[in-house]
């Protein structure tokens, strides 16, 4: 990538059009695929409002239907009244602003906003209907409901992975010109490529000492990124990377006028200008936006290991484990007889594992390799493929062929539900770590026992084996510092996914 070189500037200020990255100028049309995007959004939701009640009217009514007042007074159609119904959801889908560019294809804040839209018209309606005595017809309300929510969250979903796999080849990409300190600006850059989901790719860097001197880069995970000059530099920078976003990281070179005068700056460039806080992994309803004192200051919750969401989380893992173990009972006991069938030995492994607070249980696996594999790790530890303090072949020799395929789709973790009614596990946690492993932790990565290891969690659905050492803690502690119930059922469906995929199992 060719660097900003001030020089090659016209004397009216403005970049020579030759010296602009090819890289920016296809970066640089967020707008046009936003809008595009929304429309197909607006499509989507009104088919599938509008199916949902039409379905409902047609389920409870069939071909005709009528609503009265308790009174008799009034009778009304039901076309009319679902009619009303579908105006009325697609107006609280806009006042909610489920399809506004700061949401779109974000995941969980884009499915609350649904659900919470969806949940208060329906309150409103049952409130309405109980003050005015409208005998409106409660499987009516009761299946347009479920439905349409239902069907607004999968079309959301759908839409997510189609924006995921465009994004995965370039495309539908938000360019970021980063201002900050070296290491700050290095640090954001690395999180921009770890979330590639999310679309944000630096084509550019203003950093004190620059000078934007032709050839001046850093190196941020194998991709060269200009510097583009420093903090005083940013608009000039801007009208030549081409960006839609001016990201802002350890503000103490710019200062509170700086801060103010760079977003003056930036208005008549339309460009978006977000603050990082410079605090990683920390997000969700942890967060929040209060003004002191006249200043806008991110106040950071403690996170909750208490109280009614353990509470909720513990109703959770029951009733979640015991629906489990009903339904996968068939494969367990396939499972069951072909270990018992193709090799000799028990059909359960135990291996001690630590959980909340450090406390050692057996954690429960369907046998997958030979009898005594544990004493074959010394021989077998130069060929490991693990990260850290893990062990892990990738082609093990003591992994029986039913074996193989059951950790391919991690059908030998199973059995863990029953941890999870034995309150040993969580559905959705830190991987559960060896003695060894929590032996070897220092005080950060000790924080992941502060809650239950779960059966699946980011680490399952972010690369499981493939991943690094330093990815698995980061992950694990992000999920300590942030979890919610949300976040949990989110998991679990990336999990069904990552699964059924086999992807980085072994």
């Amino acid at each position: 990538m060719t660097a900003f070189d001030f020089s090659a500037s016209t004397t009216s200020g403005a970049p020579d059009a030759t010296t602009i990255p090819a890289e920016a100028v296809r970066l640089g049309n967020r707008r046009a695929w936003q809008a595009a995007y929304i429309r197909r959004l607006w499509i989507s939701d009104t088919l599938v409002v509008i199916a949902a009640v039409a379905l409902a009217q047609w389920v409870r009514f069939g071909d005709s239907g009528t609503l009265s007042t308790s009174s008799s007074v009034h009778t009304l159609s039901y076309t009319l009244v679902s009619a009303a119904l579908i105006i009325a959801w697609l107006a609280t889908l806009v006042i909610f602003r489920t399809r506004t560019v700061r949401v779109i294809g974000s995941g969980p804040d884009e499915y609350r906003r649904i659900f919470v839209s969806t949940v208060r018209l329906f309150g409103l309606i049952a409130i309405v209907s109980l003050l005015f005595r409208l005998d409106l017809a409660r499987l009516y309300l009761a299946f347009a409901f479920p439905v349409g929510l239902l069907g607004l969250v999968v079309s959301r979903w759908v839409w997510r992975q189609v924006i995921t796999r465009k994004r995965a080849r370039g495309e539908f990409q938000t360019s970021v010109l980063v201002v900050g300190g070296e290491r700050s600006v290095r640090n954001l850059a690395e999180s921009f490529e770890r979330g590639t989901a999310d679309g944000y790719r630096v084509v550019g860097v203003c950093i004190p000492g620059g000078n934007g001197n032709r050839g001046d880069e850093i190196t941020v995970t194998g991709h060269e990124i200009p510097i583009l000059g420093d903090e005083r530099d940013v608009v000039r920078a801007l009208e030549f990377c081409h960006a839609d976003t001016v990201a802002v990281t350890a503000t103490e070179h710019l200062g509170h006028e700086g801060m103010r005068n760079l977003a003056w700056d930036l208005e008549p460039h339309h460009v978006d200008l977000v603050v990082a806080p410079g605090m990683m992994d920390v997000s969700g309803p942890r967060l929040s936006m209060r003004p002191v004192a006249g200043l806008p200051l991110i106040h950071v919750e403690k996170p909750q290991y208490h109280g009614a969401q353990r509470f909720s989380k513990l109703l959770f893992d029951f009733v979640f484990a015991t629906l489990a173990l009903i339904l996968i009972s068939p494969v367990m006991i396939a499972a069951a007889l072909a270990i018992k069938l193709t090799s000799r030995g028990p059909v359960f492994y135990r291996s001690e594992r630590m959980g909340l607070d450090g406390k050692p249980f057996p954690m429960l696996k369907f046998r997958s390799m030979v009898v005594d594999a544990d004493k074959q790790v010394a021989s077998l530890m130069n060929g490991n493929d693990g990260a850290g303090v893990l062990f892990k072949l990738r082609e093990d020799p003591r992994v029986t062929s039913v074996g193989r395929i059951m950790r391919k789709y991690s059908l030998d973790e199973l059995p863990q539900f029953i941890n999870v009614l034995r309150r040993e596990m969580s559905v959705v946690g830190p991987r559960p770590p060896l003695r060894c492993e929590v032996e070897a932790y220092d005080g950060t990565v000790r924080r992941r026992l502060l809650v239950k290891p779960g059966i699946t969690g980011l680490w399952q659905v972010s690369g499981r084996s493939d991943l690094s050492w330093e990815e698995t803690v980061r992950l694990d502690l992000s999920y300590v510092e942030n979890w919610s119930m949300v976040w949990d059922v989110l998991i679990i469906g990336k999990t069904v996914r990552a699964v059924v995929a086999g992807d980085g199992a072994y």
